[in-house]
């Protein structure tokens, strides 16, 4: 039974989201800030974390960077809830390593479906193979690290996601679409920006050589 780690400062809509999440069949948990899901994350290990951004004490953003720095929950699918949809806050939330973003109000139903959209995207995940050996770079997915001729590099998990998933087929163009839906997921809306952010931080980090643009379709990576 997968468990889920509800965090809201507002009771009413922790147990509207708890009673509609326990009739789906999974173990749920809450917390009421962002201290108190870190404590409770590190104890119990969910498979997810539904986070509210506006906190008092540690707002959910400093609260995602936090639990992001905890090794034992690398694998813990982190999803911001929250009113607030403008394209800087999402972004925001993607660099602070968060999974997806639903905008409030959102109905049962959908929230249902994009969470088991969202384990159904770690499973595909699982597929790839946890060492992925792509021209001068080995990618080593347990560890969250990339090494490039010997040196390391450390990557927010988005952009550690969005290397795996061009590193696993070497020359092959994924369309914008296959990596918002790989990657973001089919239902959550983000800006049009938010791939090519994440592509030039990337290049930033490990050469411009590795991933090429293909006008108008999307993104390889390749090797000659």
């Amino acid at each position: 039974m997968e468990k889920i780690l509800l965090v809201d400062d507002e009771p009413d809509i922790l147990e509207f989201l708890r009673y509609n999440l326990v009739k789906e069949n999974y173990q749920v948990l809450t917390a009421k800030n962002g201290r108190d899901a870190i404590n409770k994350a590190q104890k119990e290990m969910p498979h997810l974390i539904l986070l509210d951004v506006m906190m008092p004490e540690l707002d959910g953003i400093e609260t995602c960077r936090v639990l992001r720095q905890i090794p034992e929950l690398d694998n813990t699918i982190i999803v911001f809830l929250t009113a607030r949809s403008e394209d800087y806050s999402q972004i925001a939330g993607f660099e602070a390593g968060a999974d997806d973003y639903i905008t409030k109000p959102v109905k049962p139903r959908v929230l249902s479906s994009k969470i088991k959209a969202l384990f159904r995207r770690v499973a595909v995940s699982d597929e790839i193979p946890n060492t992925i050996q792509a021209g001068n770079l080995i990618i080593d997915k347990e560890k969250y690290l990339v090494s490039k001729e010997g040196a390391d590099i450390v990557l927010p998990k988005k952009e550690f996601e969005l290397l795996v998933l061009l590193a696993s087929k070497p020359n092959r163009v994924f369309t914008r679409e296959e990596i918002y839906a790989a990657i973001w997921g089919n239902q959550v809306i983000v800006g049009d920006r938010t791939i090519d952010v994440h592509i030039r931080k990337l290049r930033e980090k490990i050469g411009e050589s590795y991933i090429k643009t293909t006008k108008g379709v999307g993104y390889k990576f390749e090797i000659k």
